[in-house]
């Protein structure tokens, strides 16, 4: 019997470590299931509030930001840099530059546009948390940006303008209506949620449950 192609709708933020260990986690899973999945991300802000130029290190902002010892911030950075490790990631949080990430999100809405949101999104990712790029600027997305095969112009020009700002907030809402309060968050044809960056097993197995239960939905079975 033919599997249904599968929707995985994924609400995921640029600043947010897990998100970009999930998505590696996701991706090699999504590679052992044997069916056709179609992917989308979806913007999540996990602090808002935060200014564009952040003055201070990642340590400094999550200690001010969860009220943490600055050691015991340090030992969880070092915890979340050794996992990301195993999925082929290197972590700098040495030097991250800690953004509002409003902007980001909106540049990927931009490349969505473009068919080019996945190739963005993983440039981003590796900027943000491997190469302390600056990612809560117009002229440095829009570089970014470029390295996908994105036009620069055009890109910088939609930044400046908020054109994308709708679309960010709609997927903030749509998150909201969800219940999503963390992410990465993934929810697979529109009914079945996954929280955290689970083992690549476990999203094989839900994209089989899914699929199975979907199938027999198709063939009226109860």
């Amino acid at each position: 019997m033919t599997k249904p192609t599968l929707t995985v709708d994924i609400w995921s933020d640029i600043a947010c470590p897990w998100c970009y260990i999930g998505k590696r986690k996701f991706e090699e899973g999504r590679r052992a299931y044997d069916g056709e999945v179609e992917v989308r991300y979806h913007s999540f802000e996990l602090a808002p509030d935060t200014p564009v130029d952040f003055e201070g290190s990642e340590v400094d902002f999550l200690a001010t930001h969860k009220g943490m010892p600055a050691g015991q911030v340090q030992q969880m950075l070092d915890r979340v840099t050794s996992i990301a490790a195993e999925v082929g990631l290197s972590y700098d949080f040495d030097t991250l530059r800690h953004t509002n990430t409003l902007l980001a999100h909106q540049a990927l809405h931009f490349a969505k546009a473009n068919g080019k949101q996945h190739e963005l999104l993983e440039r981003l990712f590796a900027a943000y948390f491997e190469q302390g790029r600056h990612l809560g600027r117009a002229e440095e997305l829009a570089d970014l940006g470029a390295d996908v095969g994105l036009d620069r112009a055009d890109l910088l020009a939609a930044l400046e303008s908020q054109t994308y700002a709708d679309d960010v907030q709609a997927d903030l809402d749509r998150a909201l209506a969800l219940g999503i309060s963390g992410v990465p968050f993934f929810v697979i044809d529109g009914k079945y949620g996954v929280s955290g960056a689970q083992s690549p097993e476990t999203f094989t197995q839900v994209l089989e449950h899914v699929a199975a239960d979907e199938a027999r939905e198709g063939a009226g079975v109860e």
